[in-house]
C-alpha cells in the first residue's frame, strides 16, 4: 500500500489556525513523523482529510505540501497505525460499565458514549484486526446485558446465541479435545474441572474423528463447545454456564489474546513463556494439565484481587 505525507508550516502568530490544524490532524488518525510532517495510508477518506487540512492551512497564511510515497517495506509504516492501546482503554471503560450500572437512564447514556467512542476509533483504524473484533463483541455483550437488565421482555437481536446451560446437567462427563493442548484447550479444561464438572474425565484426541459419541468435545470444529463469533472456547464456556467469578473476565481476556490475538494483557508474555516451557518439557497431556492447573489457579487468585494490571 502507498502512503501520503502532509507537510505543513503554520504562522506562529496565528494561534487559532494552529489549534484547529492540530485538532484536525488528530481526528484524521494521522501519525506525526516530526513537527509539521504527518502520515496517512493512501485511502480515499484519508486523502480528503489531508486535502481539507491543507486548504485550511493555506487560507490561514501557512504553506502545505501533499505527496504520495511508496511503502517498499510495509513493516516500516503499518505498526505506526496500531490501535491496540486505544482499544484496551475502551475495553477498560466497557468493563467498568458492566460492573457499576444500576440505573437505566445512566446505563443507556454510558452505552451511547461507548458506541460513539468505538465508532470514532473504527474510523481511524485503517488496518483492523482482532482487537477491533474483540472490542466490538464485548460492546455487543454489554449492550445485551443492559437490555436484559432494564428491558427483559424486549426481543434481543444477536449474531450468534450462546445457549444457557445448567451445570447440574454436565456432571461426571467425559470431555474430549485435541491432544498436545495449548492455551485455549488447557484453560478450558481447567475451567471445566474448576467450575463446571469437578469429576470430569479428559480424552486427548490424535484426530477429531476419534471423538466418542458420548463425549463432550471442545475446541475443535464440530465440537459441542468451540469458537463462536469472536469468542474463543474458554469464553464460550463462561457464557454458556453463566460463570461469574472474580478474576475470570480478565483471565478470559488473557486466554483470548494468547489464542487469537487482540488486546494484549500485561501478563501475556510471561504466561506464554511459562506455558511454552511446560509444553516443551511435559509429554503427557494429563500431567501437562495438572501443571497448567496450578498456573491458572494462581492467575485467578491474582486477578480476583485486582493486582494483575496494576
Amino acid at each position: 500500500m502507498n502512503f501520503i505525507l502532509l507537510i505543513i508550516s503554520l504562522p506562529t502568530e496565528n494561534a487559532t489556525i494552529r489549534m484547529r490544524t492540530w485538532r484536525a490532524v488528530k481526528a484524521s488518525g494521522a501519525m506525526v513523523l516530526r513537527d509539521g510532517v504527518y502520515l496517512l495510508p493512501n485511502l480515499a477518506n484519508c486523502h480528503l482529510a489531508f486535502e481539507a487540512i491543507s486548504a485550511d492551512v493555506q487560507s490561514g497564511g501557512g504553506t502545505s505540501h501533499l505527496m504520495q510515497i511508496e511503502a517498499l517495506d510495509g513493516s516500516n509504516y503499518y505498526p505506526l497505525f496500531d490501535r491496540h492501546e486505544a482499544y484496551a482503554l475502551l475495553q477498560a471503560e466497557i468493563d467498568n460499565t458492566g460492573a457499576t450500572l444500576s440505573n437505566a437512564s445512566l446505563a443507556l447514556k454510558q452505552l451511547r458514549k461507548l458506541r460513539k467512542t468505538f465508532a470514532t476509533l473504527v474510523e481511524i483504524d485503517f488496518f483492523p484486526g482482532e482487537a477491533q473484533k474483540q472490542t466490538s463483541a464485548n460492546l455487543q455483550a454489554i449492550e445485551m446485558n443492559i437490555k436484559r437488565q432494564f428491558s427483559p421482555d424486549e426481543p434481543q437481536a444477536v449474531a450468534t446465541l450462546v445457549a444457557q446451560l445448567s451445570i447440574s446437567d454436565y456432571q461426571g462427563r467425559t470431555w474430549a479435545t485435541r491432544q498436545r493442548p495449548w492455551v485455549d484447550r488447557l484453560a478450558s479444561a481447567w475451567l471445566i474441572r474448576r467450575f463446571i464438572d469437578a469429576d470430569a474425565r479428559f480424552i486427548w484426541l490424535a484426530a477429531i474423528a476419534e471423538c466418542p459419541n458420548d463425549a463432550l468435545g471442545f475446541d475443535f470444529d464440530g465440537a459441542t463447545f468451540s469458537h463462536t463469533d469472536s469468542r474463543v472456547t474458554f469464553e464460550v464456556l463462561i457464557a454458556s454456564f453463566s460463570l461469574d467469578y472474580p478474576g475470570l473476565k480478565k483471565l478470559a481476556a488473557l486466554v483470548h489474546y494468547l489464542d487469537v490475538g487482540g488486546i494484549q494483557i500485561p501478563e501475556a508474555i510471561g504466561v506464554e513463556a511459562i506455558l511454552a516451557g511446560l509444553c516443551d518439557t511435559i509429554n503427557d497431556d494429563n500431567q501437562l494439565l495438572i501443571s497448567a492447573d496450578t498456573l491458572f489457579d494462581s492467575l485467578l487468585v491474582t486477578f480476583a484481587k485486582g493486582v494483575g494490571s496494576e
